[in-house]
């Protein structure tokens, strides 16, 4: 199949390796041409802008980091919705807000494309391993023709249903999991550590009784040893997806008093210079306010 992919972050570039990998032609564009330039030994091709990337492909990728970067390639002359064919589809795996995606889908539908939101779980090595976790949400008939690309990016593709917000929701609401987990375990080691209980051994009992999960053992691990190298995902993101799902629970009525906090933690790490940081690092909000 021709691929078009935009993105070529910790996430974009290993599923454009997998994609290569598995037998589809690429062309990438990324607004940083350098890191489409390492792409070119897995023997993609790379576009001088985004509608170039989208002429030539039957399916378009965009893995990026917000709202504004996904605006910036899909609207206006040149552009990703100007540039796609006519039957072409539209895959957005970034975790953007319900709003703009919802607007996708619209303005596709009127240009005759087709869109899919499959945002995906996952940090970039399980996008380099192909071990994502896919939500996807769009048309029945357009989901199973992309199947073999969400095959060669992932472990396992979830359908969520038809209209692609839904997607949307999803991964917003798992993202919100994972902040109230990180809340949670700083709040426990915190409230331990000041008990004079070790960080390490209360950790080792939560995840060999209660939580024996994954997310609980690497978050956990980071916490309570204060590492947060590498950086898998950047606490402004994490803030970012805060808001995100906070406005669209706002829309749809819903209190989420959990998230309202989250967010404040992450404002003060950002406040503190934290951005670039993994998003577990907000941890330490947690611990200075413990006199920790």
């Amino acid at each position: 199949m021709k691929v078009g992919f935009i993105g070529l972050g910790g996430m974009g570039s290993g599923m454009a390796r997998n994609l290569a990998k598995a037998g589809h032609s690429l062309t990438v564009f990324n607004r940083t041409r350098s890191r489409a330039e390492e792409l070119k030994q897995d023997g993609m091709k790379i576009a001088e802008t985004p509608g170039e990337a989208a002429s030539r492909a039957d399916v378009i990728f965009t893995m990026l980091a917000d709202d504004h970067a996904l605006q910036e390639v899909s609207f206006g002359p040149g552009k990703i919705l100007e540039s796609l064919a006519p039957e072409a589809v539209h895959i957005s795996a970034s975790t953007i807000s319900v709003a703009l995606s919802r607007r996708l889908a619209t303005e596709h539908r009127e240009k005759k494309q087709h869109y899919i939101a499959a945002p995906v779980f996952g940090r970039p090595d399980a996008a380099a391993a192909a071990r994502l976790f896919v939500v996807a949400a769009g048309e029945e008939q357009q989901i199973e023709r992309c199947q073999p690309l969400f095959d060669a990016i992932g472990q396992k593709t979830f359908v969520v249903g038809t209209e692609p917000p839904m997607a949307n929701v999803v991964k917003l609401a798992g993202n919100f999991l994972i902040t109230a987990v990180i809340e949670s375990l700083a709040e426990s080691f915190a409230f331990a550590r000041k008990s004079g209980v070790d960080a390490d051994k209360m950790l080792e009992i939560l995840t060999g009784t209660l939580f024996p999960v994954p997310l609980y053992k690497n978050y956990g691990r980071m916490i309570a040893a204060e590492n947060f190298e590498p950086v898998g995902f950047k606490l402004s993101l994490g803030a970012k997806d805060n808001r995100l799902v906070l406005a669209a629970a706002e829309e749809a009525g819903v209190p989420m008093p959990t998230a309202s906090l989250v967010r404040d933690h992450f404002l003060s790490a950002l406040a503190h210079g934290m951005a670039d940081d993994d998003w577990a690092a907000v941890s330490r909000v947690i611990y200075k306010n413990a006199g920790l």
